[in-house]
């Protein structure tokens, strides 16, 4: 009876210490959980309503380097890793876009539930056919035009604009090699010549030939919401020098 009264508490004791290793196993794993979890969404910029707001708009067949500039250049913090916008990307729907390059995007909001914008952003794509004859996307663009500051579009978005109607009587540029079918198309705009033009602003609008120069056009814009200091800052952050100063 005494032996199995050891063997009993022996036992208990074997059990117990098996739990506690479990336990401690469990704890482990939870606290490299959470810490994956702090990895994984310390770096999410949640939206400040306080804040403005820069929108992206997105469709299939985006150029997504023309987002991307935009986003890099607007969603970086100041000199104090402070938050300065809130960067959306908008589309018709919430289902994930396909750009030009194959990426999937998936929209933050929709032409409906989009919250007010201090700026837009314009981006194109090989074809515009589609976009320029989509009513419910010229439509969302008047719309914004009403409540935003700033209107920007990059290389082909700015047939965007001349469907809209909105730069009417504005200074535009396109893609290099695009002006001349751009005025045939949107008589009332004031198309630059992009042979020798870059970046053009004229009021709330400004544009850019696309591709890399929408840095031009994010960058010009974050000066004038910011300040001088705050751009040298993000192009230091983005080492723009080392573009620029680059050689073979």
């Amino acid at each position: 009876m005494k032996k199995l009264g050891i063997i009993i508490i022996t036992a208990i004791l074997i059990g117990c210490n098996a739990n506690s290793s479990k336990r401690e196993a469990n704890n482990e794993i939870a606290s490299q959980n959470e810490t994956k979890t702090d990895t994984l969404t310390k770096h999410l910029k949640p939206f400040n309503p306080a804040l403005p707001t820069i929108g992206l708009l997105i469709f299939n067949g985006v150029l997504q380097g023309e987002v991307i500039a935009t986003s890099d250049v607007f969603g970086k913090p100041n000199k104090d890793l402070k938050q300065l916008f809130n960067v959306i990307t908008i589309a018709e729907t919430k289902k994930p876009i396909t750009t030009e390059e194959g990426m999937h995007f998936v929209p933050d909001y929709t032409f409906d539930d989009c919250p007010k914008l201090t700026a837009l952003f314009v981006p194109s794509g090989y074809d515009m056919y589609a976009q320029v004859r989509n009513k419910k996307m010229v439509a969302f663009i008047k719309k914004k035009n009403e409540e935003t500051k700033y209107i920007v579009s990059n290389c082909a978005g700015a047939q965007l604009i001349g469907a809209s109607g909105i730069a009417d009587g504005h200074k535009i540029v396109t893609y290099i090699g695009g002006g001349k079918k751009l005025q045939e198309q949107y008589p009332k705009l004031k198309v630059q010549d992009d042979s020798l033009v870059t970046f053009v602003e004229d009021g709330k609008f400004s544009s850019s030939n696309g591709n890399l120069t929408s840095y031009i056009s994010a960058l010009n814009l974050l000066e004038k919401m910011t300040s001088a200091e705050h751009r040298t800052f993000v192009e230091q952050y983005l080492y723009i020098a080392r573009l620029q100063n680059w050689k073979k």
